[in-house]
């Protein structure tokens, strides 16, 4: 039956769960509706490797402090599957406390760098107008320009040295290989990790048991087909890597067995959603806020509309570009999509 959990519930708070042999699971509590991120620690001969940080939080902190004095050894290196804050928030305060190195993909690094400069077109001013071209109204997009850069204040302090991980290099961590597999749509190179000998993928944010990832397009790339490359990516997987006996493990719920039935029900999930979007493109142009409570059938607070937008064009430019709507550039700004006649 999918999804099969092998743990009924998560570790508490500073402790640590053995999920297979040398793999430690970890879960930190998160300030949002998602309310926790699962953190990895790998023994590596006779020292540790982290994977992901957790939330720039005082509570945060405190725990990391107390699962490093637990450690019969140093922490060596961390791994950061992606540069969103709950991954790579606390990196910079981790390498001061622990001396270890860090390990990422380059987009992650330099576009962590880019959003917390607001260059290039990434960060806050930048979406905003992004949101305003899909025809986000002015009141909400007046929430966003008065919250500046958050993602400074997620992340307070970005490191200025990596090692580069590539897509099909092999990690070396207590005497096992770690391949590394490279994911798109959720963020520009997501880094997944798995283990062959060990059947384990450490899956971040690409493969979760109960909810979808986020799959946004940012306003550097307006014309990017995330939701394909999301979908694409997810299909790689599972051509890699045996199912039945690999556990996965997940930035958010419960690590689970099943991954080839999860990415067929994430499949099914966003081809509904389509079809849903596309039928209401029929009658009238649409633009992305104005397809929100089509997609979206609750209310949004300012966070989740800013990764509501961001979903919306992902699955208004896939169907663009799969010849299924056609895109307009109306006269008053406002970029909207309709079912061609």
């Amino acid at each position: 039956m999918f999804p099969r959990y092998p743990h009924a519930a998560p570790p508490a708070a500073g402790e640590r769960i053995e999920v297979a042999p040398g793999v430690f699971w970890l879960r930190m509590p998160l300030p949002f509706q998602l309310d926790h991120i699962n953190l990895w620690l790998l023994r590596d001969g006779d020292g540790w490797t982290i994977v992901d940080t957790g939330f720039p939080d005082d509570a945060v902190r405190a725990t990391w402090r107390q699962v490093i004095a637990s450690l019969d050894g140093p922490v060596r290196r961390l791994i950061v599957t992606h540069f969103h804050p709950d991954h790579l928030g606390l990196a910079t305060w981790l390498l001061a406390e622990t001396g270890a190195a860090l390990w990422m993909t380059s987009s992650e690094f330099l576009t962590a760098h880019a959003v917390w400069h607001e260059v290039g077109g990434h960060g806050a001013r930048f979406m905003v107008e992004q949101f305003r071209r899909h025809g986000l109204d002015e009141a909400r997009l007046d929430k966003f320009a008065q919250h500046g850069p958050g993602y400074r204040q997620a992340v307070p302090a970005l490191p200025e040295h990596y090692h580069r991980l590539r897509a099909g290099d092999v990690v070396g961590i207590g005497g096992r290989g770690w391949r590394v597999l490279i994911g798109y749509g959720h963020a520009p190179e997501h880094l997944a990790l798995y283990c062959a000998e060990l059947g384990v993928l450490i899956s971040g944010d690409m493969l979760l048991p109960k909810i979808s990832t986020n799959i946004s397009v940012f306003a550097a790339t307006p014309d990017a087909d995330a939701l394909r490359w999301y979908l694409d990516s997810l299909d790689d997987l599972v051509r890699e890597i045996p199912d039945d006996d690999t556990l996965v493990l997940p930035s958010h719920g419960l690590p689970f067995y099943g991954m080839a039935a999860r990415v067929q029900a994430l499949h099914a999930h966003h081809g509904e959603r389509l079809r849903v979007l596309e039928d209401s493109c029929q009658d009238a142009p649409q633009s992305a806020a104005g397809v929100l409570e089509v997609l979206f059938q609750r209310a949004l607070d300012t966070h989740q509309t800013m990764f509501a937008m961001g979903e919306a064009i992902a699955h208004l430019n896939y169907l663009e570009q799969a010849g299924r709507l056609s895109r307009r550039d109306d006269a008053d700004g406002v970029i909207r999509f309709q079912r061609p006649r």
